[in-house]
């Protein structure tokens, strides 16, 4: 049981050091930076090895924990913790995740750990090869998820490839127009309905027959409140920290009850769109049946099997760009779906290849749904074994040699 672990602190577990400032970063290079939220930026130089578990030291951050798996730098808003003698640090990281570390911040005014606090934090920690089971079971949990969002992030890139080669770009009737017999991606019977020519419209030259609308033409809001106190609604509460610029996390959601005000229902297809600064950028797709706060705009499409084109459309970069230059409000800018967003100008192709386009890629989006819902289950399992297992009311079987 608990009782078995050994009593101790941090410090004896743990050697401390801050970080230093960032140096120049660049995207492309070796070594991930490390701010308090996670990596900011890559760099030439690293100041710390890989098994380095980040902590955020200042600020709303403060306590926050990453575990870098290869040589990094950690910048000053955050402390470097390098495992002692033979302790794991995958366990250890597992065990500061449990340790409520913000609450152990100190600072009359901005949050703040240093060090020292860290270092006289108790805790109880069984020998190091069962650190190492421990780390083993919650680890292989943690591995398959990354695993999964990073298949996830691979059929993302390939599906928004062939949304802006067929829809940004239009390669495909360029290359019909200089006498192309097909284009790769495109099945044939599509290749042969093509336009051979453009003209021009407000955004510039289009393919002949294709339309210049707005986002309103694809994208309709769904406004559908749900109270909080609403106990016939058990749905998940997704506030917007946790949807990233293509995807919802698995951290933090939280019980629709415990939010403090009304909610906006999501369904599965429906897009996610932050609706104020810095948050313009998270558009996501809905995989399951939820709430989020106004804080989202939950977009609908309106036609069947329109998904996949929508979705691409309202995360383009230019959509992103227009939602912030439209912003309004001094203090928080934010963005407005009727006669704002929505009157967004954008090429409309025909609904056949709209269509085209949600078959080529629509077992990419569904395989994507399905790591999620994978994701989720294996999310859960790992919350339920964490605590149990750190605080020695599971125990798992070391095996030696």
């Amino acid at each position: 049981m608990a009782s078995e672990f050994a009593e101790t602190t941090l410090a004896t577990l743990l050697a401390f050091a801050n970080g230093r400032s960032s140096p120049e970063r660049v995207d492309g290079l070796p070594y991930p930076v490390y701010g308090s939220n996670g990596i900011i930026g890559y760099a030439s130089e690293a100041n710390a090895d890989a098994g380095t578990i980040i902590i955020g030291r200042v600020g709303s951050y403060c306590g926050s924990l990453y575990l870098s798996n290869r040589r990094c730098w950690v910048t000053d808003n955050a402390i470097r913790g390098s495992a002692l003698k033979d302790n794991d640090a995958r366990f250890l990281f597992y065990l500061l995740s449990t340790l409520n570390l913000n609450n152990w911040r100190g600072g009359s005014g901005q949050p703040l750990l240093n060090q020292e606090i860290l270092g006289q934090i108790p805790a109880a920690v069984p020998l190091p090869d069962e650190q190492r089971a421990i780390a083993g079971v919650l680890g292989t949990l943690d591995d398959k998820i990354k695993q999964n969002r990073r298949t996830a992030q691979a059929l993302e890139r390939l599906a928004r490839a062939i949304f802006r080669a067929w829809f940004v770009d239009f390669e495909p009737v360029t290359a019909k127009a200089a006498g192309a017999a097909s284009f790769p991606s495109m099945p044939q019977e599509v290749f042969d309905a093509l336009p051979t020519r453009f003209v021009d419209s407000d955004l510039g030259p289009v393919p002949e027959g294709w339309e210049v609308g707005t986002l309103k033409d694809v994208l309709h809001e769904r406004n559908e409140r749900v109270s909080p106190s609403d106990e016939t609604l058990r749905l998940p509460y997704v506030p917007i920290d946790c949807i990233t610029a293509k995807r919802i996390t698995l951290d933090a959601w939280k019980d629709g009850s415990e939010a403090k005000s009304s909610l906006i229902r999501f369904v599965p297809g429906d897009v996610l769109f932050g609706a104020m600064r810095p948050y313009f950028h998270k558009v996501c797709l809905a995989p399951f049946e939820g709430t989020t706060r106004t804080t989202c705009f939950v977009l609908t499409p309106r036609a069947e099997n329109d998904m996949p084109f929508a979705l691409m459309l309202a995360s383009e970069r230019s959509t992103i760009e227009y939602a912030t230059n439209h912003s309004v409000g001094s203090t928080i800018p934010y963005a407005k779906w009727d006669n704002s967003l929505s009157e967004m100008s954008a090429v409309i192709p025909l609904k056949r290849f709209r269509a085209a386009f949600a078959a080529v890629v629509g077992d990419q989006f569904a395989y994507s749904q399905q790591l999620v819902g994978e994701s989720r289950k294996l999310a859960e399992m790992r919350d339920y074994l964490l605590p149990r297992l750190l605080s020695g009311s599971v125990r798992v079987e070391v095996v030696n040699g």
